[in-house]
């Protein structure tokens, strides 16, 4: 193994459980399409390996690299995303004290638009600044904050209507 690949093994063995919690975020809880985005960046990763980490900037490139290969999802219409045919247990849950809360939320995501679930992981989960969300995003400051005011107003009606809707059914 060279040291470049001993180098890589070693960025991947320590950072893919960090991108693989951001990757479920921005899938909406999905566990294989997040598997996806994360092989994919660590696949664009290693190849500009060599410049990034002579630039000793790859945790920030790979989460660049993670959140524009969610947002190209939408921009392939030719690609077909696959369907199960059962459930497969092979991953650990997202951790969460009450699992209808981790569901709703999960859900509340997904009903977002791809940008607006970008910003609201990136600077809520994540724990990202307005600079560093609009960097990795590849927009601007204030694209990033008007995105963030949309996505929580909208999650805030969703969150109410489904609290509504749980009151109804009691």
């Amino acid at each position: 193994m060279s040291d470049r690949d001993a180098d890589f093994l070693e960025y991947v063995s320590a950072h893919r459980g960090r991108m693989l919690r951001t990757a479920r975020l921005l899938a909406s809880g999905d566990v294989h399409w997040a598997e996806d985005l994360v092989q994919v960046a660590l696949t664009k990763l290693y190849v500009h390996w060599a410049k990034v980490r002579r630039e000793d900037g790859a945790a920030r490139y790979a989460d660049r690299i993670l959140v524009n290969t969610f947002l190209d999802e939408r921009r392939r219409m030719w690609r077909q995303r696959e369907a199960t045919t059962g459930e497969l247990h092979d991953a650990e849950p997202m951790p969460a004290q009450d699992p209808t809360e981790r569901l709703s939320m999960l859900e509340v995501l997904a009903k977002l638009p791809r940008r607006q679930r970008a910003v609201v992981v990136l600077r809520y989960f994540g724990d990202f600044d307005v600079h560093t969300t609009a960097q990795l995003m590849g927009c601007s400051e204030g694209t990033v904050k008007s995105q963030a005011s949309r996505a929580l107003a909208t999650m805030r009606d969703l969150l109410h209507e489904s609290h509504q809707t749980l009151e109804m059914l009691r």
